[in-house]
């Protein structure tokens, strides 16, 4: 790993997503959002017939998957992300998956890798390790008016079962388990606004990389 690479890990719908994003249009660095890779193997799994529960068949579709065939719409659903946490459970298709995230942290000049497992598993040695979080409720809220506004019907109570659902299935499973890095820096929004996250990662991130440079130049 030679590029300077940001890690971006946390539960769904803390806000990673958007500071993500930001970073890496801040420092002209390509991002990877690892969910959409497992949220594209649920859905396409479940388009072709198969068993989400079925790790066989979600393997297949994970080996198969290109980064160029992650623009579908289908993958930023409800169902997505439900289908996401279900297939991401299965060791064989985070190992299928492996090689794609890992060729993107490589990247000469850097990148931004959004996930759950990308400063622990992806990328252990980046120089910048994040891990964003806020309150249940707080995410539930932020999941349900973002599903609404894209035309879901579906009610506050049953996006928060399904953020604590999502939660305690990216923790305990045994693959990767969704947890902070060591030496990660913690950034909890739940009293945040977007850009008063997105402010508080980018100072974190200048810190790193000024720490990096340093030990670059000896």
């Amino acid at each position: 790993m030679s590029g300077f690479v940001i890690t971006v890990d946390g539960p769904a719908a803390s806000g990673k997503g958007t500071i993500a994003s930001r970073l890496a249009a801040d420092l002209g660095l390509p991002m990877l959002d690892s969910g959409l890779l497992y949220r594209a193997v649920g859905v396409l799994t479940a388009r072709a017939g198969g068993d989400l529960d079925d790790a066989d068949a979600a393997c297949a579709v994970a080996r198969a998957l290109t980064l160029e065939a992650l623009a579908d719409p289908a993958f930023r659903t409800r169902a997505a992300g439900e289908a996401a946490s279900r297939v991401a459970v299965h060791p064989p298709v985070r190992e299928a998956l492996l090689a794609l995230q890992k060729a993107v942290a490589a990247e000469p000049g850097g990148a931004v890798l959004d996930g759950r497992d990308m400063g622990t598993v992806i990328a252990p040695q980046a120089p910048a390790k994040l891990y964003v979080t806020a309150a249940p409720e707080t995410r539930a809220e932020r999941r349900w008016r973002q599903l609404t506004g894209q035309g879901e019907s579906v009610s506050f109570e049953d996006v928060l079962d399904d953020i604590r659902r999502r939660d305690e299935r990216d923790g305990s499973r045994a693959a990767s388990p969704m947890r902070p890095a060591p030496n990660a820096v913690l950034l909890d929004t739940t009293e945040m606004s977007i850009e008063q996250a997105a402010d508080a990662a980018r100072r974190i991130v200048e810190a790193a990389r000024a720490r990096w440079e340093k030990s670059r130049l000896g």
